[in-house]
């Protein structure tokens, strides 16, 4: 699906952001950078900072300490650079009698480079009608209203809140390759947030962690992808513990006398050792995202219940 044509763009940035609301800090010190044409993914149980980055991304709110720069520009009261981005809350809010047509031509006035072409082919690709008032949607087809008019307004920068909440499992799969083919196409930047990791496992170039107000965890989703493994063991025998001495592992799981293993570096030496424990058969797999972060969250004391919490 061509939608758009090619724009240059640059990267989000943000130094050091620290956000408070009185006495309450909602986040701390964070910084991270989100190159053009790629996808950021924010993880983080609700209330963990998610959207008071976003919208300290956004402009919506001023950072108590350091800065978000779009363009290597301060984003805050500077509507120039506004005006390339759009914003996706988590609530949405539609006026009335609102459709997505009226709300076009309101975006059309705002965004200088909004695109009724691509406009007609998301109406199309989404099976939904411009001229009904927005109000009267589900809430799963006002989610996929803004995303239309989002990309319709042809943004540099795209921020997004939870926005597959609300989607089923087959607008999400469709939603998912139109952000791709987007960012591909334009060079924009994306940052999307949620609580729920299998959401962005296979969107994002990159993905950050929320704990305790701080970004915890940024790295690249290719490198994880690389750097874990996960080894499952099958012996002649129980196995403890014991059996497993003077072997660097992340974690290790027993039951009777299969063992799985994860290792996060020196696998191959790792791997010499464990043939030396004499298994009847030893599998190698690679780790998904959702497995990495389980990994990373529980050592550092993460409260993983809270990951999967609406």
């Amino acid at each position: 699906m061509k939608y758009l044509k090619e724009m240059k763009t640059e990267m989000i940035e943000f130094a050091n952001v620290t956000k408070k609301f009185g006495d309450f800090t909602a986040v701390e010190e964070i910084s991270f950078k989100v190159e053009p044409s790629s996808i950021y993914g924010l993880i983080g149980y609700n209330g963990a900072g998610k959207t008071t980055l976003l919208k300290t991304a956004a402009g919506i709110y001023k950072a108590d300490c350091g800065k978000v720069c779009l363009d290597g520009q301060d984003v805050f009261d500077n509507d120039d650079l506004r005006k390339q981005l759009f914003y996706i809350p988590d609530d949405l809010y539609f006026p009335m009698n609102a459709s997505i047509n009226s709300m076009a031509k309101f975006y059309a006035e705002y965004h200088p480079d909004f695109s009724y072409k691509t406009l007609n082919n998301l109406l199309e690709v989404y099976g939904l009608n411009g001229k009904k008032k927005i109000r009267g949607f589900s809430k799963g087809m006002q989610r996929q209203a803004e995303i239309i008019l989002a990309l319709a307004s042809r943004p540099k920068y795209l921020l997004l809140d939870e926005t597959f909440d609300g989607l089923d499992p087959q607008k999400k799969e469709v939603t998912k390759k139109i952000f791709m083919e987007y960012m591909a196409e334009t060079e924009a930047s994306l940052i999307i947030s949620s609580h729920n990791l299998s959401e962005l496992s296979d969107l994002c170039d990159n993905v950050g962690l929320i704990n305790g107000k701080k970004l915890t965890m940024d790295c690249s989703v290719y490198d994880i992808s690389q750097n874990y493994s996960k080894i499952r063991l099958i012996f002649d025998r129980e196995v403890t513990e014991d059996d497993f001495k003077g072997i660097q592992y992340k974690s290790l799981d027993i039951d009777g006398r299969v063992a799985m293993i994860i290792f996060d570096k020196n696998t191959a030496e790792q791997k010499q050792k464990l043939n030396a424990l004499l298994p009847m058969a030893m599998d190698e797999y690679r780790l998904t995202m959702e497995e990495v972060f389980l990994n990373e969250m529980e050592e550092k004391k993460y409260d993983i219940t809270k990951i999967f919490e609406k």
